[in-house]
């Protein structure tokens, strides 16, 4: 069933996603970017005063270190919010932040909140650790390998299932950070993303405000001296894996009565949205069951859609999805994907959602489908349309 009520997306925006561990973000406490990040989308609409939010959702796949003790609440401290703003966080691994759109609009449908702010952030320099074996349930190792499997490995699995070949994922990787660049260029990823001062260890303060991880000069010539990193005969290398990144992300999201009694201009509202299981060992392929499941939902189809984002976790994944969806490659990640900009596992959904909406809105197009893969064998999607 599509949502009751509609529930509308009235400002988005993200920090610049920033290399882990060598990047601008690497000695900076993810609470701190996070809140700048929150501020920067609160302050595209002043008609919304702190007090009126109900509710902030942050998603987080790796809510440990920096990022445990519920760092929603302690986002909106951070980000100077009254008392009376509560906060929420959950993961649902890769589509955290997807997710907490959803339960926001879930919210906001039931009549139980009218605004609230979702998004997600992850910290992958400090909290992407391996999971540790003596925190493991050994059943999984004889009845459930897919539990607890590294994603290189079920990626590797994929383009052995699917048939995807190197030279096709390399491809796939070069046009990924060849599209990411001209739109960096043309400034299409500029309009949402949010400066960030950081301060170094001179204690000098620096604005940081474009994506790190694009590489211009990608080719398919140095890809194929890359090494296989998750299998030593295997097929995936690190050029045809997401990068792993830094980076929060945020959206305003009301009821379409609220905003019109104050005056605010809606940019788009949320149709639908979807999860589903699949076998853990092939997790990529989620999107496969996720992407029918919410079309049906709200009557529409793929060809209906005039952008979608797919998530980039492995090159591998992503093709075996547009294969098996009949996705057009013309219509996926125009603005470039997660092998050039990054996977900050939390905060993706959120920054998938701002791409698509940037797209519908530099080409005056009405439907975009927001789709990824989930660590655990499972998808998510969500369906949008612009409104203005």
């Amino acid at each position: 069933m599509p949502y009751t009520k509609d529930v509308v997306i009235s400002a988005y925006g993200r920090s610049p996603c920033c290399r882990a561990l060598k990047g601008a973000f690497a000695h900076k406490h993810p609470l701190d970017y996070a809140a700048q990040t929150m501020n920067g989308v609160l302050a595209k609409v002043p008609q919304i005063q702190p007090h009126d939010i109900d509710d902030i959702i942050v998603g987080c796949a790796r809510p440990v270190n920096q990022m445990d003790k519920n760092a929603a609440r302690l986002i909106a401290m951070r980000a100077g919010l009254p008392f009376t703003v509560t906060g929420q966080t959950i993961n649902r691994f890769c589509s955290s932040s997807l997710q907490a759109i959803a339960t926001a609009a879930n919210a906001i449908a039931a009549g139980q909140e009218e605004i609230l702010v979702a998004g997600g952030v992850e910290d992958m320099s400090h909290c992407f650790t391996p999971y540790p074996a003596e925190y493991q349930d050994h059943w999984f190792e004889k009845h459930c390998p897919g539990g607890y499997m590294a994603m290189g490995e079920t990626a590797e699995r994929v383009a052995e299932q699917y048939g995807i070949t190197r030279a096709r994922m390399e491809k796939m990787a070069v046009e990924s950070h060849a599209k990411a660049h001209q739109a960096q260029q043309e400034g299409k990823l500029k309009s949402s993303i949010i400066p960030i001062t950081v301060v170094d260890e001179f204690e000098k303060a620096m604005v940081i405000d474009s994506d790190e991880g694009i590489r211009p000069n990608t080719n398919l010539e140095s890809m194929q001296k890359l090494k296989p990193c998750f299998r030593e005969n295997g097929l995936v290398t690190a050029a045809t894996s997401s990068q792993t990144t830094d980076a929060a992300a945020f959206m305003i999201l009301m009821s379409a009565e609220r905003a019109k009694e104050m005056g605010v201009r809606p940019l788009a509202r949320i149709l639908g949205f979807a999860v589903a299981g699949c076998d853990p060992t092939i997790m990529g392929i989620g999107p496969v069951y996720a992407v029918p499941k919410v079309m049906k939902r709200i009557g529409l189809t793929v060809a209906d859609m005039d952008v979608i984002e797919l998530n980039e976790a492995f090159a591998a994944q992503a093709l075996a999805c547009m294969d098996i969806l009949g996705l057009p490659e013309e219509k996926v990640n125009p603005y470039g994907g997660a092998m050039a900009l990054g996977h900050p596992m939390g905060a993706t959904g959120a920054i998938l959602t701002g791409k698509a909406l940037d797209y519908l809105g530099d080409n005056a197009k009405r439907y975009a489908l927001v789709t990824m893969c989930i660590g655990g064998g499972m998808g998510a999607a969500a369906v949008f349309e612009r409104l203005h």
